[in-house]
């Protein structure tokens, strides 16, 4: 069985900041690509920012200069450094990853329980 957990959601104020973390553990054999996707209230999920297993990083326009994702392959571990939070990132984050459980097996997306992350003041 593959789980990932993620942690470090919460309540912070315009301009505050967050640091999301999400740990795979379970049945892995390998690792993919990693990210972190959101959905606000009454929205559909977006995608926020993804990291190839090399560490090249792709962010959604909203985020870019503001979010920073990161990973350690060794740790099984994805982070999302949030800074200059705004309301409209209010939202449930997801993290997600693309696994390969085992060396016979395909590789297949899988997804965390979720986050909560509120920017209000």
């Amino acid at each position: 069985q593959v789980q990932l957990v993620e942690s470090g959601g919460g309540l912070v104020q315009p301009g505050g900041s967050l640091n999301l973390s999400c740990a795979a553990s379970g049945s892995i054999f390998s690792i993919n690509a990693m990210g972190w996707y959101r959905r606000a209230p009454g929205k559909q999920r977006e995608l926020v920012a993804t990291i190839t297993s090399g560490g090249r990083a792709n962010y959604v326009d909203s985020v870019k200069g503001r979010f920073t994702i990161s990973r350690d392959n060794a740790k099984k571990m994805v982070y999302l450094q949030m800074n200059s939070l705004k309301p409209e990132d209010t939202a449930v984050y997801y993290c997600n990853a693309n696994i390969r459980p085992r060396v016979d097996y395909f590789f297949n997306d899988y997804w965390g329980q979720g986050t909560q992350v509120t920017v209000s003041s």
